[in-house]
């Protein structure tokens, strides 16, 4: 019997060839709860940020090149902002900010105020592409699914589950959108989309991927691609640090180091790592 904890941290693509539909599935369990290690998030941003990693997840297994894509949502809210970054070797990270109080139960809506999605698709080579999207639903899977309509003019379902299982934070969620090839009927797109959603919480966080599909479309004929596995990855470093130090001018830095004794110590957003400065260590970074 097929241990379900196999499955997670995996991103599987697959086809519905009869029906011109593709989908992908992804389950996020120790990648989420180490997003979350360094932070105390209220609950609805941990969950908000669940969603968010997952449909970014989602996401990067569309892309046809070496790149990253970006979703921050922005508002005016006590959430000020959350951000998830991705790339095509599924290494992702996520933060967000609060300057506020975040009550249980809160919604999207209520959390960032007047707010916008910013989805930023980055290629190592080639021009970058940025859409602004009005957060104009009130779930995030709404939102996203408009801007695919708007965007790509592809009819997208994303159902998203996020959670806990065993005491520990997991989010899972699939995503069914028409070919672009044109060869996928809005009838068969509804039937599938219909399907979907009747997955369960449970179903989505101890089944799996394999598993689930059949509970959901055991009727269809599914092609089912290797898994990809994902995990969380900061990229900060020293140097890093160092040069965001710099960018704030000498007399700016003067007067830092003096206020602290001679040290500025440095942590980061996503991880939580700390580095440390001098006057004269960051001066041989600068040089």
């Amino acid at each position: 019997m097929t241990n379900y904890t196999e499955d997670n941290d995996k991103l599987y693509r697959y086809l519905f060839k009869d029906r011109g539909v593709r989908g992908e599935w992804v389950r996020l369990n120790k990648t989420f709860n180490e997003t979350l290690a360094t932070h105390h998030y209220p609950q609805p941003v941990q969950t908000l940020l669940g969603e968010m990693m997952v449909a970014t997840a989602l996401l990067t297994a569309t892309l046809k090149f070496k790149g990253n894509i970006t979703m921050q949502l922005q508002g005016n809210g006590a959430l000020q902002l959350a951000v998830v970054n991705a790339n095509d070797q599924q290494q992702m990270r996520a933060v967000a900010r609060v300057q506020g109080e975040i009550q249980e139960n809160m919604s999207l809506r209520e959390m960032l105020g007047e707010g916008v999605m910013v989805m930023t698709i980055a290629p190592e080579k080639g021009e970058r592409y940025q859409g602004v999207v009005a957060l104009d639903h009130a779930t995030l899977t709404a939102c996203l699914e408009s801007y695919f309509q708007r965007s790509e003019q592809l009819a997208t379902k994303l159902v998203i589950a996020t959670g806990e299982i065993a005491g520990e934070a997991v989010s899972a969620g699939l995503l069914l959108q028409v070919m672009p090839d044109g060869t996928g009927t809005e009838n068969d797109f509804e039937h599938l989309s219909m399907l979907a959603t009747t997955a369960t919480k449970t179903e989505f966080f101890t089944l799996t991927a394999k598993a689930l599909l059949y509970r959901l479309f055991h009727e269809e004929y599914v092609e089912i691609y290797p898994a990809q596995s994902l995990h969380f990855y900061c990229g900060c470093s020293e140097t890093r640090s160092a040069h965001a130090l710099l960018m704030l001018g000498q007399p700016e830095l003067n007067e830092i180091f003096t206020e602290n004794q001679g040290v500025i110590e440095t942590c980061c957003e996503c991880c939580g790592k700390k580095y440390w400065f001098t006057p004269e260590s960051l001066a041989k970074m600068n040089n």
